[in-house]
């Protein structure tokens, strides 16, 4: 009797541990899981993407494609952006990126202020 208890505590302390650290993770969006509806997101978050554009007179503010658009090779595509603000950190077109920051109302519509960005990988976009 005592090894059946024994072996219970094992399994249910196996299964807690399990669960903790499945919920360590954090999700990561691409630029299409956000574009739809930015304003819903009101948390910080971190998002995948490419490079696609630079704002026009702030460079410091990046339109960012979906990763699945890399598929897409005709010149019509329409291509959802997301406008991601890294200040202090120059992007280049092509740039694929993990941003972490939050979504905020501006004048122009909704941008991503990262307060973290890692380039991790680069792609040649042919522009």
């Amino acid at each position: 009797m005592r090894y059946s208890v024994l072996k219970a505590v094992v399994y249910v302390s196996i299964l807690a541990i399990i669960g903790l650290l499945a919920g360590c993770k954090d999700q990561v969006f691409q630029v299409n899981d956000i574009v739809s509806d930015p304003g819903a997101f009101s948390k910080p978050l971190t998002l995948e993407g490419v490079v696609y554009t630079y704002a026009k007179g702030n460079t410091s503010i990046v339109g960012v494609m979906d990763k699945k658009e890399l598929q897409c090779t005709t010149p019509n595509c329409s291509k959802a952006l997301l406008a991601v603000q890294a200040d202090g950190k120059r992007l280049a077109v092509g740039d694929e990126i993990k941003a972490t920051g939050s979504i905020k109302k501006e004048s122009w519509g909704y941008v991503l202020k990262a307060n973290q960005v890692e380039i991790i990988a680069k792609h040649n976009l042919g522009a």
